[in-house]
């Protein structure tokens, strides 16, 4: 288990409900913090509050996309520097080449299994 000083801060981005709860639950398993936004506004709102160092967003989401998000923090990129952006989606094929470049550090395609998640997050913290 991470000690406070290593425990690292994911922003879970998603509009199912389901899918928020569950990749909350296994950050916080594996020692982190997890913050949880229905959409890409309220991604955006929550950044602009308080840093993370992690964010798993999907893409296809209502108000404003996961793409859409990316976009912005890359505009604004004084809000989140170091902040890792990893899109876990189902829909990222039509989008590959865009994420890519806009330095998405990487993509994960729906459905996500428990123990790709995990091994992703031991990753992150051993990084």
């Amino acid at each position: 288990m991470p000690t406070a000083s290593e425990q690292m801060r994911f922003l879970v981005v998603d509009d199912n409900e389901d899918i928020r709860e569950v990749f909350a639950r296994i950050v916080e398993r594996a020692g982190h913090h997890a913050s949880t936004a229905a959409d890409g506004v309220e991604a955006v709102e929550a950044v602009q509050r308080e840093p993370y160092d992690v964010m798993l967003l999907d893409l296809s989401m209502p108000r404003m996309t996961g793409l859409e998000v990316v976009q912005w923090l890359r505009t604004n990129d004084e809000v989140a520097p170091t902040m890792r952006v990893i899109v876990v989606s189902a829909w990222t094929g039509d989008h590959r080449r865009e994420l890519d470049d806009l330095g998405v550090d990487r993509v994960l395609e729906k459905p996500v299994h428990v123990a790709q998640l995990k091994q992703l997050i031991a990753e992150l913290a051993a990084a």
